[in-house]
């Protein structure tokens, strides 16, 4: 059974505006369900995920309801924190998505001088869903170094023993792929802070260029560029949780 909310509060959680802005929109006959003109704003409107299929807002699809998934090819410098200076991930977004509520928040990070795949929902449950250890959620970096590798690098990732500094507690086995003697691939089940730059400098190698392409069992695509998004099915959510292919 589907949830029904008051259509001025609905619109006004998706950053439309204020319900007292929103009255005005239906008012004007600016909102249509099912093609037919929404003239009352306290109308209760069933929330699902067809939303989108059956109302506009000034000619436009709705946004998404509640429960969205977005993928963002994040680019180069591009902050996931709102506490760090500089250009914010969300800024990225269409403006009125930075004012829904519940907000949307970044599935982890990624820091400013790494690119890739990063999830964005608004889906708190999931989200820590996707970041529980339990969940044992890998992520692929694919990495390119400042010196040559020196051979054992995989052997070391791989142990279970290597220690980052200031740390007392061992990473767990990372798997490296090496492609040529400076770029390989690693992949992680786990993610600490700058853990990928750190692992490669305690081995004496200095991470030039850093971007992730998978999360679980979620690729990132080629024709998304950097700074393009968009939404997933549950069809890509539940890859999030599978085994890469």
């Amino acid at each position: 059974m589907s949830a029904s909310v008051r259509l001025d509060r609905l619109l006004a959680n998706l950053g439309y505006g204020s319900r007292r802005e929103i009255q005005a929109l239906a008012h004007g006959g600016a909102i249509r369900l099912n093609g037919a003109v929404l003239g009352e704003a306290d109308r209760r409107i069933a929330v699902t995920p067809d939303l989108p299929e059956r109302m506009t807002v000034r000619g436009e699809p709705v946004d998404p309801p509640p429960g969205l998934v977005l993928m963002l090819h994040k680019p180069l410098g591009a902050t996931c924190s709102h506490k760090e200076a500089g250009p914010l991930v969300y800024g990225l977004l269409p403006e009125r998505w930075r004012r829904r509520d519940p907000a949307l928040s970044t599935v982890g990070r990624l820091d400013k001088d790494t690119s890739g795949l990063l999830l964005l929902t608004d889906d708190g449950a999931l989200l820590h869903r996707i970041i529980a250890p339990k969940a044992k959620v890998t992520k692929r970096y694919r990495v390119v170094l400042a010196r040559p590798l020196r051979g054992d690098e995989a052997e070391v990732f791989a142990s279970g023993t290597l220690m980052l500094d200031g740390e007392d507690k061992p990473l767990l086995p990372a798997a490296l792929t090496v492609e040529d003697s400076r770029r390989a691939s690693l992949v992680l089940g786990e993610g600490r802070y700058h853990q990928v730059r750190r692992m490669f400098a305690a081995l004496g190698n200095h991470v030039e260029a850093l971007h992730r392409d998978r999360v679980g069992g979620l690729d990132l695509p080629g024709d998304l560029g950097p700074g393009q998004f968009r939404r997933l099915g549950p069809d890509e959510v539940a890859r999030i949780f599978s085994e890469p292919v």
